[in-house]
C-alpha cells in the first residue's frame, strides 16, 4: 500500500519535476471536508504506486506553495504534469472523479 508524499514549501520543486502525473492536495488540519477527503487520498497513492505522485499539502505550514497557486479554498487537488497543472478540484469529489482525472495524464 502506496502512502501520500507530504510535500512542503521546500521539497516541492524536485517532487513536481516528473515525468508522471502528480496529484496535489492542498488540505489543512482544521478543515472537516479535507478530513473526508484524506482517506481517499491515501487510497489513490496504494493505487498508483510507481504510476503517478499522490502528495499532501498543508496550507498552514507551507503558505509559499500555496500562494503561488492561488489556493483560496481547501480541500484543493491540482493535477500536474511536468509541474504545469493539467487539471483542478476544489472540494469533495468521490475517488473515482480523481482516478479519472489521473488517468487522462497517464
Amino acid at each position: 500500500m502506496g502512502k501520500a508524499v507530504e510535500i512542503t514549501d521546500a521539497n516541492f520543486e524536485e517532487i513536481i519535476n516528473t515525468n508522471q502525473p502528480v496529484l496535489v492536495d492542498f488540505w489543512a488540519e482544521w478543515c472537516g471536508p479535507c478530513k473526508m477527503i484524506g482517506p481517499v487520498v491515501e487510497e489513490l497513492a496504494g493505487d498508483y504506486a510507481g504510476k503517478a505522485v499522490i502528495a499532501k499539502l498543508n496550507v498552514d505550514e507551507n503558505p509559499v506553495v500555496s500562494a503561488k497557486f492561488g489556493i483560496r479554498s481547501i480541500p484543493t487537488l491540482l493535477v500536474l504534469k511536468k509541474g504545469e497543472i493539467v487539471d483542478k478540484q476544489v472540494g469533495v469529489v468521490p475517488k473515482s472523479v480523481l482516478a479519472q482525472k489521473i488517468d487522462a495524464q497517464l
